[in-house]
């Protein structure tokens, strides 16, 4: 029996894998296939070659507007036409809108109190309608559910979807292209639709690349869940990495899974060291991102793998961020760094 369930998770992912390549050329009008830059600075600071996969400067600031388009690019002309709704911590609902506004389709996007302002605001903007839910992302999701129930709406969720993983998988494939013999890559990790695709990308192509997925230490529920063998609730907590936040859903069909089976190791980092990677994009790049997207960069600089890479990588996701936490956490960072 298990030799069965095996062949079979291998024909699902030989599966995936096809749909990733399908997802490239179809969402490629709606997205830009953003830099891949070698970052002397963090090379210098820890003796290796570090590339940045720039999603930052995606057109809706955030890798989310792959997954949200090939979703709704794979609606039936009926689903187009009953309008789209989604729940997100902001940048997935900022992409939903996004790609909704260009093919002319009506779409709501749930979101709780703790989406921060900067991210409201750009949604008020998008066209979208928007309802503010509850304290939570699983609030505003089970208020989601209730509009499909109702309007008839499809719900494009942020991660545990084929087509979203499919869609996020796509930054996998353009890295590959431009450092094929990478060795190691940092992947921010949330619900795990980015970290999923990528590393179904990844491996499909380069089977001994070491896939690392890193979280915040404040509620990283999929980093919990991988520890507990099952998908668990936690409370969640303010953090700088806030687009990282909400849960991976008790009945989570594919994330989880994808995740356990293709990625290599799973990282915390601590506000402080977020804010470290954070004030270091800023006074090294000149770019200001949001906390979750620099998770990453904040693992290299803090030195959390286990080895030394020759080449390695890390998405940097996002720029979605408040302009007030901008100016305090670069604030600080000059301070300590002088």
């Amino acid at each position: 029996m298990d030799l069965l369930k095996q062949a079979y998770e291998r024909l699902q992912s030989g599966q995936l894998i096809q749909k990733i390549w399908e997802a490239r050329k179809q969402i490629k009008p709606l997205i830009s296939s953003t830099p891949l830059i070698h970052s002397l600075p963090s090379s210098e600071k820890i003796d290796s070659n570090v590339y940045l996969k720039l999603e930052n400067l995606q057109k809706t600031g955030s890798f989310k507007v792959r997954g949200a388009a090939n979703k709704i690019l794979n609606l039936t002309e009926e689903e187009k036409k009953c309008g789209v709704a989604t729940f997100s911590t902001g940048n997935h609902g900022l992409a939903v809108a996004y790609v909704a506004q260009k093919l002319g389709i009506q779409s709501t996007i749930c979101i709780s109190n703790r989406v921060p302002k900067a991210k409201v605001d750009a949604l008020k903007k998008s066209g979208a309608q928007i309802q503010i839910i509850g304290d939570s992302q699983d609030e505003a999701e089970k208020y989601c559910y209730e509009l499909e129930e109702k309007y008839g709406m499809t719900v494009v969720k942020p991660f545990d979807d084929l087509d979203v993983i499919a869609g996020q998988g796509t930054i996998g494939l353009e890295i590959l292209e431009e450092v094929p013999d990478l060795e190691a890559l940092l992947v921010p990790l949330s619900g795990g639709g980015l970290l999923a695709g990528t590393a179904l990308a990844l491996k499909s192509i380069h089977p001994s690349i070491q896939v690392i997925g890193v979280s915040m230490e404040k509620s990283p529920v999929m980093y919990e869940s991988i520890k507990a063998g099952n998908p668990v609730v936690l409370r969640e907590q303010s953090t700088l990495a806030d687009s990282l936040l909400g849960g991976i859903g008790l009945n989570n069909e594919y994330t989880f899974h994808i995740i356990k089976e293709n990625v290599d190791d799973l990282l915390l980092v601590s506000e402080e060291e977020i804010a470290e990677g954070m004030g270091f994009m800023m006074d090294a790049h000149r770019m200001a991102v949001e906390g979750a997207a620099a998770v990453g960069i904040a693992a290299i600089l803090n030195k959390k793998l286990s080895k030394t890479y020759r080449k390695m990588g890390a998405i940097v996701t996002g720029c979605n961020v408040d302009l007030s936490v901008v100016t305090h956490v670069l604030q600080n960072y000059v301070q300590r760094n002088g």
